[in-house]
């Protein structure tokens, strides 16, 4: 299956809009703040800190989830359109659930939002960042609160850059996870310079978490339809 720029950039952006990064980004920020009121480069140095932590997991992730794949295509060679129309139809499932959120939304939605009985947890995490080095350790821990709502375009991807070699993937995993931090860090450049403040994004997000779910919902249906196509396309 032809890789391309924008099935990468398709999963990735509908991994960055996705509600759960954006709402434990404010809570770091919230902390951090909280702690040091007169000291604004408090904020901007966590939330990069955070944002830095929050990358270099992703792409180790990234890595751990093309190896599986590999590994997985290696063993069933023969099955390899199989599997990528299997990822499709994973796909589209996930971009109908996003856009039912959007029709009818519910917090802790099954495989698109953080579940509810794991957000005291973090909750309670990240209030202990009063620091920059406090927000990278903790977002290097956060990563797997994190992944029951973001995994799944990574998984996608994942599978689809399984049929690189390894030096072949980096490029691609540093795009994507690049597309991912972007809003994190447009965030937190945002309120350091006072163009916004921690409570307006926060409350933002509140009142556009549908529009979010819809917009990630889209982009996963129509990848979804296309792999699937494609997978089946390459099967006759």
């Amino acid at each position: 299956m032809a890789i391309s720029v924008g099935i990468v950039l398709g999963y990735a952006i509908a991994d960055a809009v996705n509600p759960c990064a954006l709402a434990v980004l404010t809570m770091i920020l919230i902390a951090i703040l909280t702690n040091n009121p007169e000291k604004r480069k408090k904020v901007l140095y966590g939330g990069i800190a955070f944002t830095v932590a929050i990358y270099i997991m992703y792409f180790f992730y990234g890595l751990i989830i093309i190896q599986f794949f590999r590994t997985i295509t290696d063993i069933l060679s023969s099955a390899s359109l199989y599997i990528y129309g299997t990822l499709g139809i994973v796909a589209i499932i996930l971009g109908i659930l996003n856009i039912r959120d959007y029709v009818k939304y519910k917090p802790g939605s099954t495989g698109t939002e953080m579940p509810m009985s794991l957000r005291p947890k973090v909750k309670k995490l990240i209030n202990t960042a009063t620091s920059t080095k406090g927000a990278f350790v903790i977002g290097l821990f956060v990563t797997l609160f994190l992944l029951p709502c973001t995994i799944g375009p990574y998984v996608l991807t994942g599978g689809i850059l399984a049929q690189l070699t390894f030096l072949e993937t980096i490029p691609w995993l540093i795009l994507y996870n690049i597309i991912f931090v972007l809003p994190m860090l447009a965030i937190t450049v945002a309120i350091y310079i006072g163009y916004t403040t921690v409570e307006a994004t926060s409350e933002w997000k509140e009142l556009n978490i549908k529009k979010l779910h819809l917009m990630a919902g889209i982009v996963m249906l129509l990848l979804g339809i296309y792999i699937l196509w494609a997978a089946i396309a390459g099967a006759v």
